[in-house]
Formats: C-alpha cells, sequence, structure tokens
C-alpha cells in the first residue's frame, strides 16, 4: 500500500529541486517579477525601418505597406539574425572536449580530442573510440586525450604522427589520433620528404626528439634563457624511459591524480619542493614546444628533404609549430596560472608567424597571456618573490617577469597598441645576480654565470628596462585617437626627444656595439650587442614615422585655420626639431642596416628567433622611401630569416618593391615632407657627421 509513497518520496529526496512542488513554483513565480523584461526584438519590415515609423511586424501585412504599395520585405532582419548566428558559431571551440563524442568537421584537429593508445598495463584511462583517419582493416584502437599524465613517448607519436590527408595540405596540425599498435603506413609522412617515413619508429622519434632539443638549447637557449638545460634533460630522460604513468601509479582519472593537479595549477611551482624539482614530469605542451623551436632552425637530414621538397620551407616544422600551440591552448596553458605555464606561453609568442596580417599567427595573444598568469601569481609582488625559496625557480620566475615586461613595451611601441604593464604595477626590483669572484670561477668551471647571468653583468637588463620605460611612454601619447587626430605637441617631442638622448649617453656605449668587432665575439655576444644598439635607434625611427603620420599639434592647428605655417613664431625652431628627428632616424636605419649586414654576412639571421627583424623591417622601410641603397643590408637580412620566419620573405619583398618606386622619383611623405632628405643627398650632410656604420651596397 505505501509502496508507491515511499518511491515517490525517494524519488524527491534524490533530486536537488523538485519543480512540481508548489513551494518551488511559487518561489519561480516571485522569482520572475524581479526579472526585467525580455528585450524587445526590432523585426520591423525594410520600408518601415527606412522610414521610422511603427511597423505592425507581420510580414505582409503592414499598414504602411499596403497602403503605399510598397513591398513588405524582411531582408534587414534575416542578415542580422544570420549574422548573428555566424558569429555564435564562430565562437564555439575549435576543437572537442574528452567527453565528446562526436566526430570534428574541421580537417585542423586539436590534440585534446583523442590520442590514440595500446593500453599500457597499470593504466586505468578512460578511453574512447574515434574515427578512421588512415586506410585500415580490423578494430578502431582505443583514444584518450593528452593530459599532464600522458608518457611522453606517446606525446611523441602524436607530435611526430603523418600531417591529415583530408587536409589536402602538409601544413596543416594533421590528426591528433596516434595509432600505438599499427604505425602509420610510409606513404602518409610523403608530404614531409623522403625521410619522413622514419617517423613511424618509435626508436626514431626518441632520438629525433632528443636532437631537436638539442638544437633549441643550442641555439634558442641563449637568447631566452627561460628553462634549466640540466634539469630539463634530466626530467625528459626520466619522461622517456618511463613505461607507467607520469605521477607514479596513479589513474589521471582517480580523485588523487585529480586533486594533485589542482594543487599543481594554484602553485607558482607547481605543487612541487624545490629538492623535487628535476624528478618532476615535464608538462606535455612544454615538452611540443621546445621541440618545434629545435625544429625551427634544425639542419637535421629530415628537414633538408622537407624543405627541398617544399620551396625552401618546412612545412614538417610549420605542423610542429601548430601543434605546439593547439596543444597548449588545449591544455588551457593560458588560463591556468603556474610555473610551466608561464614558461610555456612566452616560448610559444616569438615560436609563431610575427605578422599581424597573418590570422594564423595570433600575435600577441601568447605574451598577453603570460603577463595576465604572472599577474595572477603575484610575481609581481616582492613580497610574494621572496617566499619562493627555491633560487632556481625564483631565478626563472623573476627573468620570465622582465621578460614579458620588456616584451610589452617594446611590442606596443613597435605595433602601435597600447602596453598591458606601466610603472607602477610591479615593485620587485629589477633581475641582479651577485658577481661570482674570480677565483672560484678559475677553480670551479661549472660554476661560471649562465647566460642570464652574463648579461645580468653587463647591465643589458638595466639598461633593456630603461628603455623600456622610453618606450611604455611613447605608446601611451602616441597611439591614442587624440594624437592621431589633432597631432603631437611639441613639448611631447621634446620630452622623448631628450630622453632618448639620455639614454644613449648613459647606456648605448656599454651595451651597444664598439667601434670594432672583438675578435673572439660569438654568436650570443654579437647578437645581443646588435639587438640592443638597434632597439635604441629604431625608437627614432618610430618617433619619425609618428611625426610623418600625424603632425604637430601646433601646426596642425595654425594650418586648419587657413594660416601659412611660416607665420607661427616658433617655426623655425618647430622646423629644427623635425630635421633633428629625421636626422636620428636616418643615422638609426643606417646603423642597422650595417649591424644587419655583419650579421648576414656570419649567417647569424638564420639563427635568431625573432629579436632584430622588427628593427630590419622599420630601418628597410625607412631607407626604401628615401631611395637610399644602404637597405639592400636589411633586405638580405630579412630573407636570410626567411629561413625560419616565412613571412620575413614578402616583407623584404614589399621593402624592395618601394626602394624601386623611390628610385622612381615616388617618394610619398605627409608632415616630414619639409624635412625628408632628397634622392641623392649626402649622407654626412643629413646625419650630421660620419658615425654611421660602413655597409655593403648591394644591387638587386
Amino acid at each position: 500500500m505505501d509502496r508507491p509513497d515511499r518511491e515517490q518520496e525517494a524519488s524527491s529526496s534524490s533530486s536537488p529541486f523538485n519543480f512540481s512542488s508548489p513551494s518551488m513554483q511559487n518561489q519561480i513565480h516571485e522569482l520572475a517579477k524581479t526579472l526585467p523584461p525580455p528585450r524587445k526584438q526590432n523585426t520591423a519590415c525594410d520600408a518601415c525601418r527606412a522610414r521610422k515609423v511603427k511597423c505592425n511586424q507581420l510580414p505582409g501585412q503592414d499598414k504602411h505597406c499596403l497602403s503605399k504599395n510598397y513591398p513588405c520585405t524582411h531582408y534587414i532582419q534575416q542578415a542580422t539574425t544570420e549574422k548573428k548566428r555566424n558569429a555564435a558559431a564562430a565562437k564555439r571551440p575549435r576543437t572537442l572536449s574528452a567527453s565528446s563524442s562526436s566526430q570534428p568537421s574541421s580537417s585542423r584537429l586539436g590534440p585534446a580530442e583523442h590520442m590514440a593508445t595500446s593500453g599500457h598495463s597499470g593504466t586505468a584511462h578512460g578511453f574512447q573510440s574515434f574515427g578512421s583517419h588512415f586506410p585500415q582493416q580490423g578494430p578502431v584502437p582505443s583514444a584518450h586525450p593528452i593530459t599532464v599524465d600522458t608518457q611522453t613517448r606517446d606525446l611523441l607519436a602524436y607530435i611526430f604522427s603523418p600531417p591529415d590527408p583530408s587536409s589536402g595540405s602538409a601544413q596543416t596540425n594533421g590528426s591528433a589520433h596516434v595509432r600505438m599498435g599499427t604505425n602509420p603506413s610510409p606513404p602518409a609522412y610523403a608530404e614531409w620528404g623522403a625521410l619522413a617515413h622514419r617517423l613511424s619508429e618509435d626508436s626514431f622519434r626518441t632520438e629525433f626528439a632528443l636532437d631537436l632539443v638539442e638544437v633549441f638549447f643550442q641555439i634558442v637557449h641563449s637568447r631566452l634563457p627561460l628553462l634549466n638545460p640540466a634539469q630539463f634533460r634530466t626530467r625528459l630522460h626520466l619522461s622517456l624511459s618511463n613505461t607507467g604513468p607520469q605521477n607514479g601509479n596513479m589513474s589521471p582519472s582517480t580523485p588523487v591524480a585529480q586533486q594533485q593537479r589542482t594543487r599543481n595549477s594554484s602553485s607558482p611551482l607547481g605543487g612541487q619542493s624545490a629538492q623535487h624539482q628535476p624528478q618532476r614530469p615535464l608538462h606535455p605542451a612544454l615538452v611540443a614546444t621546445v621541440i618545434a623551436w629545435g625544429a625551427k632552425f634544425s639542419e637535421h637530414p629530415l628537414f633538408v628533404a622537407d624543405r627541398h621538397r617544399n620551396g625552401g620551407q618546412s612545412a614538417f616544422a610549420k605542423v610542429l609549430i601548430n601543434r605546439a600551440r593547439d596543444l597548449a591552448e588545449d591544455m588551457k596553458v593560458h588560463r591556468i596560472p603556474n610555473a610551466d605555464h608561464v614558461v610555456i606561453a612566452l616560448l610559444i609568442e616569438p615560436l609563431q608567424s610575427q605578422s599581424l596580417e597573418d590570422n594564423a599567427g595570433f600575435h600577441g595573444f601568447w605574451l598577453g597571456s603570460a603577463i595576465r598568469l604572472l599577474l595572477d601569481l603575484q610575481i609581481n609582488h616582492k613580497s610574494v618573490m621572496s617566499n619562493i625559496h627555491d633560487p632556481e625557480a625564483r631565478g626563472t620566475m623573476i627573468f620570465a617577469w622582465w621578460m614579458a615586461c620588456l616584451a610589452d613595451a617594446y611590442r606596443s611601441v613597435y605595433y602601435r597598441r597600447k602596453p598591458m604593464l606601466d610603472d607602477d604595477d610591479y615593485d620587485i626590483d629589477f633581475y641582479t645576480v651577485g658577481p661570482v669572484p674570480p677565483d672560484i670561477i678559475e677553480t670551479s668551471p661549472a660554476t661560471q654565470p649562465s647566460p642570464r647571468e652574463q648579461l645580468e653583468f653587463l647591465g643589458y637588463y638595466k639598461a633593456a628596462h630603461a628603455l623600456a620605460r622610453i618606450a611604455r611612454q611613447m605608446s601611451r601619447q602616441l597611439w591614442r585617437p587624440a594624437t592621431e587626430s589633432d597631432g603631437i605637441t611639441v613639448d611631447v617631442l621634446t620630452s622623448f626627444m631628450t630622453m632618448l638622448n639620455e639614454w644613449r649617453d648613459d647606456h648605448l656605449s656599454h651595451v651597444g656595439v664598439p667601434p670594432t668587432f672583438p675578435a673572439d665575439w660569438d654568436f650570443v655576444s654579437a647578437v645581443t650587442a646588435c639587438a640592443s644598439d638597434a632597439t635604441y635607434h629604431i625608437m627614432w625611427i618610430i618617433l619619425c614615422n609618428a611625426l610623418d603620420d600625424f603632425g604637430l599639434r601646433e601646426l596642425n592647428d595654425v594650418t586648419r585655420a587657413g594660416t601659412p605655417e611660416a607665420m607661427l613664431p616658433q617655426h623655425p625652431q618647430i622646423e629644427e626639431k623635425k630635421r633633428k628627428v629625421m636626422s636620428e632616424a636616418l643615422h638609426g636605419a643606417l646603423r642597422i642596416a650595417g649591424l644587419a649586414g655583419v650579421l648576414a654576412s656570419n649567417g647569424y639571421l638564420r639563427l635568431d628567433c625573432a629579436v632584430m627583424h622588427v628593427s630590419c623591417i622599420q630601418a628597410g622601410m625607412l631607407l626604401a622611401r628615401l631611395g637610399r641603397p644602404e637597405v639592400t643590408n636589411c633586405i638580405n637580412g630579412l630573407e636570410q630569416y626567411a629561413y625560419a620566419y616565412e613571412e620575413c620573405a614578402d616583407q623584404a619583398a614589399e621593402i624592395k618593391r618601394i626602394y624601386l618606386q623611390a628610385q622612381g622619383g615616388e617618394m610619398e611623405w605627409n608632415h616630414m615632407a619639409s624635412v625628408a632628405p632628397r634622392l641623392g643627398a649626402s649622407t654626412d650632410s643629413v646625419v650630421g657627421g660620419g658615425n654611421a656604420m660602413s655597409v655593403d651596397f648591394g644591387t638587386f
């Protein structure tokens, strides 16, 4: 008799809300009274919209349309609805979640959609099936997404998997499904050259990955010292030798493992103590990023054959970059604050395309993500940094902060953006390292300073920070609507000129290129000095371009009033300031062209991770507009950069086109036309001395 009542009671107690109960319905009714009314949709017909009259909003029955014999159409409303629908579809995630069972429609698949595995003993992953991407017979193997617990060998199987055959291009991300039981057939790798078929072998993948890691530490690490080479190598070899789950014997789906990942993501050090840092497994996105960097500059026969097949560009290297970036995005690197994610984001930003027009480049996204992660970790606070007891971890985080701080300032002035950071956003001291006594260096070579410490000893970071503060102020004053419409005030221009001159007197002789290159200079010393030198001189070029685009406010006000500029009392002084800016900009462009010629002659720009390429572009554009033959060095430098950054070839071609136009008499100047040197003018008469570097004159 009472069984139905007990069942009803049990069902009602098991559900958190019983919407059929009278009390819940009354609460919902009272809540609905407090909600604002829904936004009224504008569904007026086209004729009523144009006449701005009230519409009956009934297709074909509007009284205004019937009385005036107008066609009662709703094309505007249909277009608006379709636009909103397309915008909503574009915001949907590009990859499928681990719990989704539907197949993606895009040919470019993310790494977290699913990764096939053979089901190693001791694992308890939640596998699920996936669609076939390779010709096969028999059952389809199981799959799981890449997580922090994924074995490094399985990660390499995904990174080095063949391109997606359905995309029709070897430059796409490819399939995220890796068949561990039966490797892909060699023809699947045909688009990457004659030797790419060896990537189907597990032993070759391991050896190949270790080779790319060494390339990273030999070339990239000297410019971006964000990792400890010894610790990274130790942890990588440990991960490659491990055949069980990355986090001991725990399954990634167990509550203990999930709690461990939560602690790791909320701690700046990843939830590990200092003594256990070397034994901690490597983050999969970090491994993928380091391998992608190595592929950019590797001379492995596999990449040589790939470049030979694809017109000088490595399609395989582009795939590795895309997969590293997609893997980082899929693992929420840009959203979860911890030390590994900061390093990954800072390494990905210069890895990708540096062109603003490249929609696949995500320019500035990863730098902004790194800054937000650092702010979430409160690395900008001195009190937080002092609580990190491990010296290596503390040094890495401080260096990461200053790298992000400098990159944000320079990017803002280069690409006309507002900076994310300001001077009052941090209170930590600039990165400093106590000098190593000479007797210790002589007795113990192993204690010699790291590249990061060597740069600090020479004062590069301190000088770079001082120049970054100037760049930040320039960005906030120059790249704003008021300046674009009204112009730059003379006072603002004078302050920038004074700050740049003071920086030159205080720092350039210490961090710039000396009059003669020392015979014992290596790649790091030469590129670092040239980059510091060029970064200063490009500021004058940027200031000159801003003056030419916006003009000076005092002159603009007089011109708009219909009065000649010469009637302004301070017109001679203003023209002298403009002439000084043009002189410094031209001198800087010649200096950068000379530096680019020296570096290109030694082949150094083929190995540079996008440190001087903006300087080459800005200097080349100015010299091309002036018709100067020294532009050849900038063009040759950008063509050498194109070895690793494909977009630099297009930029070199554009500079060459502008130069040929200027040689034909087409010199386009705006507000700086009165002080721009004419074609054939003497360099010394414009620059004000023979201080520019001697350059090699080439022909096209």
